[in-house]
């Protein structure tokens, strides 16, 4: 098999999967990280709504499910993978995983990202009789959009490199690719092109990132 074979049946549609993987379970990540880092914002000591005993709670979950190792995880979570997409093994059956495993990670972000947010910003809305909802969707949200975007772009880079983590255990991709092709059948050419790949896309990633961010805090 030649380098252009290699590229055109081999690499190119790992990197789709591995883009597919990546990119959807960012999405909903995000969407399930949403909810904790709110509540964590409203029940905080200096939230709109403190609450020491809800805020300890999801800080203790969040802090424990963030620190649990992801291939561990994937295992663990095999049952209920299955459960959701009717397989186990796949770059469909991995996102699951993906998406769980990082969602305590994009909820601290978020939390960070409404952390930075102006308190004067947010008692001039309080001032003007904006409810709690009005505050953290149309107040706290707008103004942390720069670094929402900075905390998106870190949790797709770090997607990336544990959809990789989820190729070993049948997860498809580029990390597939490297332990069967690369790994197994000694290739260390096939090796180098998927490392190669993964950071090219990183680094792609990590430009549009930086270009957004620039664009939103002006």
């Amino acid at each position: 098999m030649n380098t252009m074979d290699i590229f055109t049946r081999i690499l190119l549609p790992a990197t789709w999967d591995t883009l597919y993987m990546s990119v959807i379970s960012t999405i909903i990540a995000f969407i399930f990280g949403l909810i904790p880092a709110i509540l964590l914002i409203l029940s905080d000591k200096n939230g709109l709504r403190p609450n020491k005993t809800l805020y300890s709670i999801l800080d203790i979950v969040v802090n424990i499910l963030r620190s649990f190792p992801f291939i561990i995880l994937i295992i663990i979570l095999f049952p209920f993978t299955k459960l959701i997409v009717g397989t186990s093994i796949g770059t469909t059956a991995a996102i699951v995983p993906l998406a769980i495993g990082t969602a305590p990670f994009v909820a601290r972000l978020i939390e960070s990202a409404l952390k930075e947010v102006d308190t004067g910003i947010i008692e001039a809305a309080k001032s003007f009789g904006a409810s709690d909802w009005q505050i953290i969707f149309k107040v706290m949200f707008v103004e942390a959009i720069p670094s929402i975007i900075n905390a998106l772009t870190l949790t797709l880079i770090v997607v990336i490199g544990f959809s990789a983590m989820a190729g070993t255990v049948g997860g498809g991709g580029l990390g597939d690719i490297a332990i069967r092709y690369g790994y197994q059948r000694f290739r260390p050419d096939i090796m180098a092109y998927t490392v190669v790949i993964l950071i090219i896309m990183v680094q792609i990633f990590q430009i549009i990132g930086n270009l957004l961010y620039k664009m939103t805090k002006k």
